[in-house]
């Protein structure tokens, strides 16, 4: 092993340990993309593999997790919606399955959510856009934080990656494994966050054109084709309706949400609907759009999620080539340092 490979594998040492995988990288969830096919390839190929539930019941829950494990034996976890009005059933699912992590997505968890899967003996992994949000769920007893820049695919906070982790890493990084998720694209990045105490980075946008995924090859081809610059954050029409912005390539569909916030505005002006029933539906118009696009292959007018790293897929590859590469990177500028 050369100085930059040893290096690297103990700066990775404790990410590793956590998620029990051989490389400390974690698999962001995306809707319809992360499925058994993609989470398993990520398992197996040393990273850490994650179910992207979104808007499934509790059954197709089920069914995905069995379906994973039938193709890996090793550990994966599962990303859950902190809003979706079934997340207690969810939990159950994987408490049932043996799931080791859950990743809790969107929000501060429900009271109870987080004790109620600890007790099933797994993990929890929380997003933190922010530093005060970040130390109230260490208070709550979390086991991990993924600290997510805007620079990320589908649902963003307002802050850079870079900021978060010169922000947050010093003050956290100690207390738990703390993961670097936004933009991250080459190895020298994810390098550089664990030198600065990350225990380890997810990466999404990075994985959609690998050989295992099962999105459209018409998704896959707007990726390959796309520059960082094309990876926009969706616009907010109301402030009564607090939607979380989503980066994607543009297209059509952007015109398409504006028409939705509209109409669902309108819903609550005529009180037709609640808050919480009005950011649900926007939650099942995202993944409607996302389906029509990684399904169906409508790339004009479906959600092309993505983040700015996305001017770094040239080419659809097999996962273990793409994780391949991004440790060899890592490590080569580690050995330069």
């Amino acid at each position: 092993m050369t100085k930059g490979q040893d290096r690297l594998k103990a700066l990775m040492a404790r990410g590793c340990e956590f998620l029990d995988s051989e490389v400390a990288i974690l698999a962001g969830a995306m809707s319809w993309v992360s499925e058994r096919n993609l989470v398993s390839a990520m398992s197996n190929a040393g990273g850490f593999g994650v179910i992207a539930c979104g808007a499934m019941s509790p059954e197709l829950l089920d069914a995905e997790i069995a379906g994973t494990k039938a193709l890996t034996e090793k550990p994966f976890g599962v990303n859950l919606i902190t809003m979706h009005p079934q997340l207690n059933e969810l939990i159950e699912v994987c408490a049932k399955h043996g799931v080791g992590h859950v990743v809790l997505a969107g929000g501060l968890p429900p009271g109870g959510a987080i004790e109620k899967i600890k007790a099933s003996g797994a993990k929890v992994i929380c997003f933190a856009p922010a530093l005060a949000l970040a130390k109230k769920l260490v208070r709550s007893g979390i086991d991990a934080l993924v600290i997510e820049g805007m620079e990320a695919g589908g649902h963003i906070g307002p802050v850079s990656t870079s900021v978060l982790a010169q922000e947050m890493l010093p003050l956290l990084a100690e207390q738990l494994p703390v993961f670097v998720a936004g933009g991250i694209g080459r190895g020298e990045a994810i390098a550089g966050y664990l030198e600065m105490g990350a225990a380890g980075v997810q990466l999404g946008t990075r994985f959609v054109c690998a050989t295992e995924s099962i999105a459209h090859p018409n998704f896959k081809k707007a990726f390959i084709r796309a520059s960082a610059r094309d990876a926009i954050a969706s616009v907010q029409i109301d402030p009564r309706l607090p939607v979380i912005p989503v980066r994607a390539l543009k297209n059509s569909s952007s015109e398409l949400f504006t028409a939705k916030q509209r109409e669902v505005a309108q819903l609550l002006d005529d009180g037709k609907v609640e808050m919480m029933e009005a950011q649900l539906q926007i939650e099942h118009y995202w993944a409607g759009a996302l389906r029509r696009a990684v399904i169906d292959g409508d790339v004009e007018h479906g959600s092309l999620m993505a983040g700015q790293s996305v001017g770094m897929v040239t080419k659809e590859e097999p996962l273990a080539e793409i994780i391949g590469t991004l440790m060899d990177e890592a490590a080569a500028a580690l050995e330069r340092r």
